[in-house]
């Protein structure tokens, strides 16, 4: 009797524990309808219908004759020191890390947790910051540890990293001189050793307009001339060329319904008050669709094309995969680009302790696959991964390694090991080529 109780009880742990896989694999796989989860104030983001003659674009590319750094020698278009790579395999990179040994202190690992807009529901939360190194704002941790983005040994183990996940450009977060992020520091003095990294590995930047107190459709010209005038003819700023054979800079621009679709248009229409259109800093523009409202705003705003950013699927409208192919139709019927943006898993309940909703676990990288493959299906242009290293939202494929404390446990990429979504990432920037060349028979 004791023995069939034994094995009872075995047969009772093993089936409550599939029971429980099950349910979170299905947790994460889940997209929400719902747009309740956003922050207060997107409700009420501005909506303008309209349609207008846009310009056609197409293929991703970088010119082979672009000019590069003073005394360095020109590399082959698509191979880098890790192999091929990708143009069309966009990155979204952050440089707003900073450690003791480098900066001074800690910068970005010791996040704040950030309240609740609810006084109620923030009072059930912990307050105040984390602690490195053994306390970050992330849930994972690096296999860099807690590291200074300013540091050159970091900078090139990145470069190496995006490298072998084959993605050809990393899409850099910026913000104007002197200013930054809330919870860092400036850091536009990096962009020429971020430029230089990505030279020497055969990579192309491009940049995300990050929002700042005061942008809008005129300083946003001035970001765009000062970013042409002094990175312009780097080697590693990433061309996109279009049908009619001109050759671009390509500019993210993150939470552009920040600012109404009138004033986008005095810039990037060709009749705007201070049009960009077929002058020397002419570009191609790429907002954030977050709702789905956001479609007709961003034709209306004369932008080139659209990108989702989220890696939660189900967070919004966006990000959500099963919008992907109604997204992507519109673009196709407007001459405009669709980015969809992809990620391995989000979790920022280190820094948004109250979000655990959001959180879409990586199944070991089931989600992930289940994404790359969302956005292949809708045939893109480009595609972007968000992120290599978003460590506070837990989007990051950069290495990650196993680390307990005494007072936590962090997640890590076991059973496999910290290049499991490197080489994911290659694997199906591989694939996307691959497909693409048979989109074009």
């Amino acid at each position: 009797m004791a023995r069939l109780r034994r094995r009872a009880c075995v047969a009772l742990f093993l089936f409550t524990l599939f029971i429980f896989g099950t349910l979170m694999a299905l947790r994460t796989l889940k997209p929400s309808d719902g747009f309740s989860d956003l922050a207060p104030g997107l409700e009420l983001l501005p909506i303008l219908g309209g349609r207008m003659d846009r310009r056609s674009v197409t293929r991703a590319s970088a010119s082979p004759d672009q000019a590069h750094p003073p005394g360095s020698k020109a590399m082959l278009s698509n191979f880098s020191p890790e192999g091929t790579i990708f143009y069309d395999v966009h990155i979204f990179y952050y440089t707003w890390y900073g450690s003791p040994h480098v900066d001074g202190k800690y910068i970005h690992w010791d996040h704040i947790l950030v309240p609740h807009w609810d006084p109620k529901i923030a009072s059930s939360y912990p307050r105040g910051k984390h602690m490195p190194p053994e306390d970050i704002g992330s849930s994972y941790y690096p296999e860099l540890n807690p590291y200074s983005s300013r540091d050159p040994d970091v900078l090139e183990s990145h470069m190496e990293q995006i490298g072998a996940s084959a993605a050809g450009v990393l899409v850099l977060a910026w913000y104007p001189p002197g200013l930054g992020d809330e919870n860092g520091e400036p850091t536009e003095d990096m962009v020429p050793a971020v430029l230089d990294a990505a030279y020497r590995h055969n990579l192309k930047v491009a940049f995300h307009i990050q929002p700042y107190r005061g942008r809008n459709d005129q300083t946003v010209h001035d970001n765009i001339k000062y970013i042409i005038d002094r990175y312009g003819e780097h080697g590693a700023m990433f061309r996109f060329t279009t049908s009619t054979g001109k050759s671009l800079p390509l500019f993210y621009i993150y939470d552009s319904y920040l600012t109404p679709p009138e004033a986008w248009s005095e810039l990037l229409t060709p009749t705007g008050s201070h049009s960009i259109r077929s002058s020397a800093y002419d570009s191609i523009f790429i907002a954030l669709i977050v709702e789905e409202r956001h479609k007709h705003d961003i034709l209306a705003g004369g932008f080139d094309g659209m990108y989702s950013y989220f890696a939660s699927n189900g967070f919004s409208f966006g990000s959500s995969h099963q919008n992907w192919k109604a997204v992507k139709a519109f673009c196709d019927g407007n001459n405009l680009l669709f980015i969809p943006s992809v990620g391995p898993g989000y979790i920022d309940t280190s820094i948004r302790p109250w979000n655990n909703h959001n959180t879409r676990n990586r199944v070991n990288g089931r989600y992930y696959e289940t994404a790359l493959q969302a956005a292949l299906n809708v045939r893109p242009e480009i595609v972007t991964i968000t992120s290599f290293n978003e460590w506070h939202e837990g989007t990051q494929i950069e290495r990650a390694v196993p680390k307990k404390t005494v007072t936590r446990v962090y997640l890590d990429y076991q059973p496999h090991g910290p290049d499991h979504y490197l080489e994911l990432t290659r694997r199906w920037a591989e694939q996307f080529n691959k497909e693409k060349q048979q989109w074009l028979i």
